[in-house]
């Protein structure tokens, strides 16, 4: 793998793990150190990161960590929103129904794998999830946009990992929507997924706004 591959590779799940908080500075001497790597590779990964979106340059020649924002994330939502319904829509009309079975039992007894193994289990039985939605659509194109938007998911998801009965209700839409998409039924499919991801956005923007305001609305 190249130098600047590597230094991709790790500095991206720095920032998606929430290592490297919303806001630090990028200092390529520093980095560059750390990684053990020259600035020239170092350079192409920071530039990588910033075409994604993890990393901000406008704010002068050392790049940081972009935010997380309650008007950033409500904007990724609208946009995983109109791409999400749609693609359970479709997944309804092409999917496999075993696939969806399954995955339907496994989310059915997903309280006792996050009581077992924790979140980042849970987590990764959303990403089967995702990649079998991918399959269903069978549409490269439409993966790419999703895959964009999941990207920034995943390093917002981790604002609400505390909350494990928030991930035992988001399982529990899972597996309404693995249900319906099973059962071929495009509308139950894409309301169950508007469902899922306003309650998210619910809880993601309560976790920022503080634990006062999660408790008021009953989201904590």
């Amino acid at each position: 793998m190249r130098a600047s591959d590597q230094a991709y590779a790790r500095l991206r799940e720095e920032i998606l793990h929430w290592q490297l908080l919303p806001g630090t500075q990028l200092s390529e001497i520093e980095l560059a150190e750390r990684l053990g790597v020259s600035r020239t590779p170092l350079r192409a990964a920071l530039a990588r990161l910033a075409l994604e979106g993890l990393v901000d340059t406008s704010r002068g020649r050392t790049g940081v960590v972009s935010d997380v924002s309650a008007a950033s994330i409500t904007d990724l939502f609208e946009l995983r929103e109109a791409l999400e319904t749609q693609a359970a829509r479709l997944a309804a009309r092409r999917c496999d129904p075993v696939v969806f079975d399954g995955l339907a039992t496994r989310f059915a007894a997903a309280p006792e794998l996050l009581h077992s193994a924790g979140a980042d289990a849970y987590y990764a039985l959303v990403a089967e999830f995702d990649a079998a939605l991918d399959a269903a659509l069978g549409n490269a194109v439409y993966r790419g946009a999703l895959d964009g938007v999941r990207l920034h998911l995943a390093r917002a998801r981790r604002i609400a990992t505390a909350n494990p009965e928030r991930l035992v209700r988001s399982a529990e839409e899972h597996r309404l929507i693995c249900t319906a998409i099973r059962d071929g039924d495009a509308a139950l499919a894409a309301s169950a997924t508007t469902v899922h991801l306003k309650a998210s956005l619910t809880t993601i923007l309560d976790t920022l706004a503080g634990p006062d305001s999660a408790t008021q609305k009953g989201t904590a």
